[in-house]
């Protein structure tokens, strides 16, 4: 059964099917993820992140985070709704939005230790 208030608190803009926030136009879900995951791993493992590798692996966290917040703030709108296909599938996307940006932005030291004996050290 649909949730009898298209949007559930949501801009009556923002209900299911509506393009707009499929394309990014939204609720601030994805700056929301990025700010808060880059806040948590900027420190972790290290007192103060200044090298390259460092700010990176953050970056990565960050865009990471941002789209994974983005796509279950979607899937949690879409199930509110009764749409299960589209949280389905804002599920499907945000974890291939996640392995596509950690597969481009992955540690390249890292990768050449997998190389060199088959797993990470």
């Amino acid at each position: 059964m649909k949730h009898p208030f298209p949007g559930y608190g949501y801009p009556a803009h923002h209900v299911a099917g509506s393009p707009g926030l499929w394309l990014g136009e939204g609720d601030g879900s994805f700056t929301r993820g990025f700010v808060t995951t880059a806040c948590l791993s900027a420190f972790q493992d290290v007192p103060c992140p200044s090298s390259s590798a460092h700010l990176k692996r953050v970056l990565r966290h960050a865009l990471q985070g941002g789209t994974a917040f983005a796509a279950g703030s979607r899937a949690t709108v879409a199930f509110r709704q009764g749409d299960y296909s589209g949280a389905l599938l804002a599920t499907a996307l945000g974890a291939t939005g996640v392995l596509l940006i950690e597969q481009l932005l992955r540690d390249a030291r890292r990768l050449d230790r997998e190389k060199g004996d088959g797993q990470e050290k």
